[in-house]
C-alpha cells in the first residue's frame, strides 16, 4: 500500500502543478483578450467589431460635416477682402498745400471686387471718396493714384 500511496500522491502533485500552469495560462489568455477587445463593454470579438464599425461612422460622418463646412468657408473666404493697399501722395504738389496725407486705399477680395477710398487732405478741408471696383476695374473714374492702388493689390 506504501507504493500506491506514493504514486496517488505523485499523481495528485503533478495534477495540482497542472492545474496551476493551466489557471496562469487563462490568466494571461484573458489579459491578452481584453486588450485586443475594443470598448468598454465589449464581451466578445463581435462586440468589438460593432464597436470599431459605430467608431468608423460617427468619423465618416464628421468627415462629410467637416467637407461641406470647409467648402461654405471657402466660399464665403473667396467674397473676403485679401487685396489691401495704401499709396500715400500730395494731390497739390506745385501748391504746397497738403502735404503727403492724402491716401488711396484698395479693399478687394480674390476675383477683384471691393471698393477704393481715396482722401484728399488741404490745409483747409478733408474730402474722402469711395468708388467701386469690380474685377480691378471701376465704372467710376479713377485717378492715377487709385489705378496705381489697384495694380499693388491686384499683384499682392
Amino acid at each position: 500500500m506504501n507504493l500506491s500511496e506514493e504514486i496517488v500522491s505523485t499523481i495528485l502533485l503533478v495534477q495540482s502543478v497542472l492545474i496551476i500552469v493551466l489557471l496562469v495560462f487563462v490568466v494571461l489568455l484573458w489579459k491578452k483578450m481584453n486588450r485586443f477587445l475594443v470598448g468598454k463593454d465589449s464581451l466578445n470579438l463581435e462586440d468589438s467589431l460593432r464597436h470599431t464599425k459605430q467608431s468608423l461612422d460617427a468619423h465618416k460622418k464628421f468627415e462629410g460635416e467637416m467637407s461641406t463646412y470647409l467648402t461654405s468657408v471657402e466660399k464665403r473666404l473667396r467674397k473676403s477682402v485679401q487685396h489691401v493697399e495704401t499709396v500715400r501722395f500730395n494731390p497739390f504738389k506745385g501748391s504746397g498745400s497738403g502735404g503727403n496725407q492724402s491716401f488711396a486705399t484698395a479693399l478687394l477680395n480674390e476675383s477683384g471686387d471691393g471698393v477704393v477710398l481715396s482722401s484728399l487732405y488741404a490745409r483747409d478741408r478733408i474730402t474722402i471718396f469711395s468708388k467701386p471696383v469690380s474685377k480691378f476695374s471701376s465704372s467710376v473714374e479713377l485717378t492715377s493714384e487709385e489705378k496705381g492702388v489697384i495694380e499693388k493689390a491686384k499683384k499682392s
